[in-house]
């Protein structure tokens, strides 16, 4: 005599989030200032402004852009303002920092429009593994966000999770 498999992980009430299924989709590139520097170091006026307005923005169409500085040069804050006049009327996002910065501000602004009212007092599973560079920030963000909803949160799979916060 066989009994019948249920999947009681199926059955239940638990919601699952993927941040994965929130990750915009677009090519990623870094700009380092160091390019546009004498010596890699030297911001002068007339010389950077003369690269800038040189430069093929056009390959930055429709990307997601971090500006940096690879160099110890000291870089006034309006060159990086210089570049974002180049490259806000083509890319996706311009940020000062590093790609895991600019996936940041991406997950923050997406975070902040999820309607959280759907999540209110449900046990809620946030998904673990991910295929796509993910930001530790996003998960942090989200607990944040979920938390004076939710009835229960955990991380991992449904089939083995870690419980983090329960009503």
């Amino acid at each position: 005599m066989s009994q019948e498999i249920v999947n009681r992980v199926a059955n239940s009430k638990l919601i699952t989030i993927d941040l994965e299924d929130f990750y915009p989709k677009g090519e990623r590139v870094s700009v380092d200032l160091k390019d546009w520097l004498e010596e890699g170091l030297i911001l002068r006026e007339k010389s950077f402004r003369d690269a800038v307005n040189n430069y093929d923005w056009e390959q930055h169409k429709n990307q997601y852009i971090a500006l940096h500085c690879s160099s110890e040069a000291i870089v006034p804050g309006w060159a990086y303002m210089l570049l974002t006049t180049k490259l806000s009327p083509i890319c996706q996002k311009v940020v000062i920092g590093t790609i895991e910065t600019l996936d940041s501000l991406l997950f923050q602004e997406i975070l902040s429009n999820l309607d959280v009212d759907a999540y209110e007092d449900k046990p809620v599973i946030i998904k673990g593994c991910a295929h796509l560079p993910i930001p530790k920030n996003a998960y942090v963000t989200l607990v944040s966000i979920l938390q004076p909803k939710v009835k229960s949160l955990m991380y991992g799979e449904a089939c083995s999770s870690v419980p983090l916060f329960k009503t």
